[in-house]
């Protein structure tokens, strides 16, 4: 998973939450300890500290603590991970839309930026639209891997 892990480094994520969040999502287990990830990935936990809370704060992994553990355990956060994340991005993208049309007020759309800045909120329009439907698609494709296995 070394190489999914730089894939998404090369992507923007962070290296070591890009190794831990690949490690988490191809190994067996349902949990793991900030010590597991450190063995499983041979580095310190010092170095897993950081990537965890950022995963967590990404919703990419959940933390829990386990009633009478005294440490946090971290999983993936939801069975279907994907459908997860992404719609926990759709916020986001409310946000961005919110910000650029206070910039598009600002610029006025009679320029190229207020024209990108337009564009950019009708793409993002476009996407609060279309992804309602396409994780319904995603939902019946899931369903139907889940009665194969």
């Amino acid at each position: 998973m070394e190489e999914f892990a730089l894939v998404l480094a090369e992507t923007g994520m962070p290296r070591m939450p890009a190794r831990v969040f690949a490690y988490a999502l191809a190994e067996d287990a349902d949990r793991y300890s900030a010590r597991d990830l450190a063995e499983g990935l041979g580095v310190s936990p010092a170095a897993i500290s950081g990537a965890v809370r950022y995963l967590t704060h990404a919703g990419m992994l959940g933390k829990e603590r386990v009633p009478g553990s005294r440490s946090d355990t971290y999983r993936i956060y939801d069975d279907d991970v994907w459908l997860a994340i992404t719609s926990q991005r759709t916020t986001l993208l409310q946000r961005w839309k919110e910000v650029l049309e206070s910039g598009v007020s600002t610029i006025g759309v009679d320029r190229p930026g207020g024209r990108r800045l337009s564009e950019t909120i009708a793409f993002l329009e476009f996407m609060e639209r279309e992804l309602p439907s396409l994780m319904e698609k995603w939902h019946r494709e899931r369903q139907s891997l889940v009665e194969v296995d």
